[in-house]
């Protein structure tokens, strides 16, 4: 993933922890659909691995974190 891509997600994650919802969108939204077949994947897994950047909440599953 490019890392200006990653820059944005990141910013994106903070601004919905700061229930700036509609500012992150506008950040994340441009750089999703840009993204090719290869990076849309990458996108799609960091998201899934980083659920908790965009609630703030802990991740506590023993069975995932050995």
């Amino acid at each position: 993933m490019r890392p200006s891509t990653l820059r944005a997600l990141k910013r994106a994650a903070e601004l919905t922890r700061q229930n700036r919802l509609t500012e992150a969108v506008l950040i994340a939204e441009p750089v999703i659909l840009a993204a090719d077949t290869y990076e849309g994947d990458e996108i799609l897994r960091w998201l899934a691995d980083h659920v908790t950047d965009f609630t703030g909440e802990i991740d506590n599953d023993p069975k995932e974190n050995p």
